[in-house]
């Protein structure tokens, strides 16, 4: 079990909260180091919400989890209004600056890229099946993705994660939550399917185009047709054509589109359609030889209502609200 910290103990790990690591809507992430020697990633929760529940759920999520593929939760401190969470130090940071580096200061090979999205895929499996309870994570996205010192990913932040015995197909939620833009569907449009594990499935999608592209999917500056990048990739494909992305072997072509056709698969509207997360780490380490081209994703099928006719603009204006991948927490809590 996680380690249970004074608030004390946390002002000296991190040397009077000295060396900041990144801020999100939360707080603060400091560096620290544990009495033992070893780095630790210090996240301080500055606006807990609804008397710390987002904190309760990392804990209790976080601490009964052990995977190569899933952040590690050493301790943690809840002394008063002052909450923090200890985890292991990732000295390469998030996926997020790797994506979307500026002219490509820090990119990643194809080849990198590839075992990163099998990673973390094997970590979500993880999560979905390989503990007595189902674990939904709610918030897969490039910042959430931490890679260690061998670029090893590891799934993190679990603030809006929720169990469910491994019983329960489709999940009871009172609201949507996570960051438009990788939110699946069926939170905004339920006569498409009920909220399930196929929800991480749809953001998981729409990360591994964004690590295929090394792009946003999202781009207002980019060419009319490429505006929302997965559309402009389906229409490639539609069009037999390889998506070509700078300058690359063919070999590393065939990764990436493997990546890409995957991900079209996983972003499927209806939650039915998309494939389990096993299928998913199947076609990653197939032949992409043997994938077949998925139905477009952004189009309701005959069988739904007529009132959904502008569901894609809908959803275009929901996701275009939120570009930035800032994180939309509108889970009313």
């Amino acid at each position: 079990m996680p380690i249970r910290y004074s608030y004390s103990e946390i002002k000296k790990m991190t040397n009077g909260f000295r060396d900041k690591l990144g801020e999100g809507g939360y707080g603060s992430v400091y560096k620290g180091k544990l009495r033992s020697g070893p780095p630790v990633a210090i996240k301080m929760l500055t606006k807990p919400k609804a008397n710390g529940q987002d904190f309760i759920n990392e804990v209790a999520t976080i601490g009964r989890i052990h995977h190569v593929n899933v952040v590690q939760l050493i301790g943690y401190c809840a002394e008063r209004s002052k909450r923090a969470l200890v985890y292991d130090f990732m000295p390469n940071g998030s996926l997020e600056k790797y994506i979307f580096s500026p002219e490509g200061k820090l990119s990643l090979s194809c080849e990198q890229m590839h075992e990163i999205s099998l990673g973390v895929a094997r970590g979500i499996r993880y999560l979905h099946q390989g503990c007595n309870m189902q674990i939904l994570h709610f918030d897969i996205k490039p910042h959430n993705i931490l890679l260690n010192e061998n670029f090893t990913p590891k799934v993190s932040d679990f603030g809006l994660a929720k169990l469910y015995s491994t019983d329960d197909s489709i999940v009871t939620m009172t609201a949507a939550r996570g960051t438009l833009g990788y939110m699946a569907p069926e939170f905004f449009y339920k006569n498409i399917g009920g909220v399930s594990h196929k929800a991480d499935i749809y953001s998981f999608g729409m990360l591994l185009l964004e690590m295929a592209g090394k792009r946003r999917n999202w781009n207002s500056s980019a060419n009319s047709s490429q505006i929302f990048f997965p559309s402009w990739v389906y229409d490639q494909f539609a069009e037999g054509k390889n998506v070509q992305i700078g300058e690359i072997t063919e070999e590393e072509s065939m990764m990436v589109n493997k990546m890409m056709l995957v991900a079209l698969w996983c972003i499927q509207m209806r939650p039915s359609d998309r494939p389990s997360i096993n299928k998913v780490i199947e076609m990653l380490e197939g032949n992409i030889e043997l994938l077949q081209m998925p139905p477009k994703p952004f189009l309701y099928s005959k069988g739904m209502h007529a009132e959904n006719n502008g569901m894609n603009e809908s959803l275009s204006n929901l996701s275009g609200a939120c570009m930035d991948s800032l994180t939309c927490d509108i889970s009313g809590r």
